[in-house]
């Protein structure tokens, strides 16, 4: 199998070094707008670097890795659907509803494969939870809290591009809500502070949100995400039912010491940042891809997977924005085909 990386950031980088060392792939070719960037990482795995978007297609391959910046991605699933070519991709689709949709619906129409990068599906602790959920164990689900805190802001020329807080980080906790729980998120009422750096008050962005979410079933939920944790990287999802309690993100390397006598030690050696975190479960994702790909299992999360989390992140932004709860029924693209 030959497989076009086009992007060789920090991402396109990690998943480059797990594809090219694949027992399924034969070899790569990469490209990115720096272009010196993809020669390096080709001539260090041992790979082909193409000066261009355009070789990627030109030169033939099997199906398309896209870790570009976010507002190139829908152009470019557009254009794998039309070359009949299976994509994966990194979340979000696009940063709006309408440019989701059309990246959708061109997928859907030539009926080729997307994949999206919501790796924490693939992550040991939220399967656990997830499996904790569907058995039962925990009785009738009531709460849930969920929770992403980096340890440090990404660059201030980065933030204007990312779609802000609720698009780029909590996305991931709505996705996880859903996926987890088997449960679709009906309203939010959601409040963001720019009281930190002046950088995210410049590029419109908040460093720190919160929002309370409705599930379908009655379950109330909350999701927190902030920039500026510096005890570390924080990623958890606490699940509390009427019989039994489960968390998941909490080890020996969980960023938070308990003012407890009696309570566990901080962390020795906390966790540092996502990639770090969800190092196997990034692996596993382009594992899945492959799998899918040869038609050996089904797609773990479709587009409209990712098209269900967005419509809740933006719910978030107009909540926010006009500070009033919002259901996600205002929104359009509401015709979930998800698979729990």
């Amino acid at each position: 199998m030959r497989i076009g990386v086009i992007g060789t950031g920090r991402i396109g980088t990690i998943h480059a070094n797990t594809l090219s060392r694949h027992r399924e792939v034969g070899s790569l070719i990469l490209t990115d707008a720096d272009g010196a960037r993809a020669q390096e990482l080709a001539h260090r795995l041992g790979e082909t670097a193409a000066p261009g978007i355009d070789e990627i297609f030109k030169w033939g391959v099997d199906a398309v890795v896209i870790t570009t910046a976010t507002s190139a991605h829908a152009e470019l699933i557009g254009r794998a659907a039309r070359s009949g070519l299976p994509v994966f991709c990194e979340k979000p689709i696009a940063l709006d509803l309408p440019g989701t949709l059309q990246a959708i619906a061109e997928v859907e129409t030539a009926g080729t494969i997307l994949q999206m990068g919501f790796q924490r599906r693939f992550d040991a602790g939220y399967t656990g939870a997830r499996e904790a959920v569907r058995s039962g164990r925990l009785g009738r689900l009531h709460t849930v809290r969920a929770l992403t805190s980096d340890q440090a802001p990404p660059p201030a020329e980065w933030l204007p591009l990312s779609g802000g807080l609720y698009r780029d980080t909590l996305i991931h906790d709505f996705d996880m809500l859903r996926w987890v729980t088997g449960h679709e998120i009906v309203d939010v009422y959601a409040a963001g502070s720019d009281a930190g750096p002046p950088m995210f008050r410049a590029a419109g962005d908040v460093d720190t949100a919160a929002a309370v979410l409705t599930l379908d079933d009655g379950t109330l939920a909350t999701a927190t995400a902030t920039r500026l944790n510096g005890a570390g990287y924080d990623v958890r999802m606490e699940l509390a039912g009427e019989l039994d309690q489960v968390v998941v993100g909490l080890d020996d390397r969980t960023p938070i010491a308990s003012t407890e006598p009696t309570g566990p030690p901080a962390a020795d050696k906390p966790w540092t940042g996502f990639l770090e975190r969800f190092g196997p479960a990034y692996e596993a994702e382009l594992d899945a891809f492959i799998e899918v790909v040869r038609g050996e299992r089904a797609n773990p999360c479709d587009g409209r997977e990712a098209l269900q989390a967005l419509r809740v992140a933006e719910a978030c932004e107009v909540s926010r924005r006009e500070r009033r709860a919002v259901r996600l029924a205002e929104l359009p693209g509401g015709t979930s085909a998800a698979v729990f």
